[in-house]
């Protein structure tokens, strides 16, 4: 059984569309937390929190009694986009959001999503996790942005969409149109590397 230890919406749906069964419970964990200058290594280090923290509290929360818990894979993720050496996590406010698309304007950025996927077994007797297997990786995508206009700019920063998306925009939302390709993982620039997930489930199957 997958867990999904994110409270993401784009993940969620994912998941869904391809099938895969899951549970979603939000981990909870306090990000400001975690301090590291590497992007790359900051978003896995959060994906792995995340994760671990669902882990150490699974016995505080009421798991559905349909499910098979004897195998379980709890799943964190964690998104940040770079550029030009800088993080961009979501925008406080339109104004931020704003200023980063008028740099970001026909440039393009990286997209790392931290995975951790953590192997184990569920005791249904004492509601613990034990933890047999950690699996670890940052999967890192390049995005290019259309060259746009100031006034397309702010049709977009005035949807509300990039205060809720790390680096301001989402693949899969509005901000799709402004995106001229991607390099790399198309499904991690929303979040999830769906073929590493895949991979490594499958790995747990066979």
């Amino acid at each position: 059984m997958l867990i999904l230890a994110s409270a993401s919406q784009s993940r969620k749906k994912l998941l869904e569309n391809c099938e895969i069964k899951f549970l979603q419970i939000s981990s909870n964990f306090d990000e400001s937390l975690i301090k590291d200058k590497n992007i790359s290594s900051l978003a896995l280090e959060l994906s792995f929190q995340k994760a671990t923290s669902l882990a150490e509290n699974i016995q505080k929360i009421t798991m559905p009694e349909e499910f098979n818990y004897e195998g379980l894979e709890i799943l964190g993720c964690d998104s940040i986009f770079e550029f030009k050496g800088e993080a961009y996590g979501k925008p406080h406010n339109k104004e931020e959001a704003f200023i980063r698309w008028k740099k970001m304007s026909g440039e393009f950025g990286i997209l790392h999503t931290g995975h951790t996927l953590l192997i184990g077994i569920f005791d249904m007797t004492s509601k613990i996790f034990i933890k047999t297997k950690t699996i670890k990786q940052t999967v890192s995508s390049r995005v290019y942005f259309s060259k746009l206009e100031d006034s397309e700019i702010e049709s977009y920063v005035n949807t509300l969409e990039p205060l809720y998306c790390a680096g301001g925009f989402a693949l899969e939302g509005i901000g799709g149109k402004y995106i001229e390709k991607v390099e790399g993982c198309f499904s991690n620039v929303m979040g999830l590397s769906l073929p590493w997930l895949r991979k490594n489930l499958y790995k747990q199957e066979n």
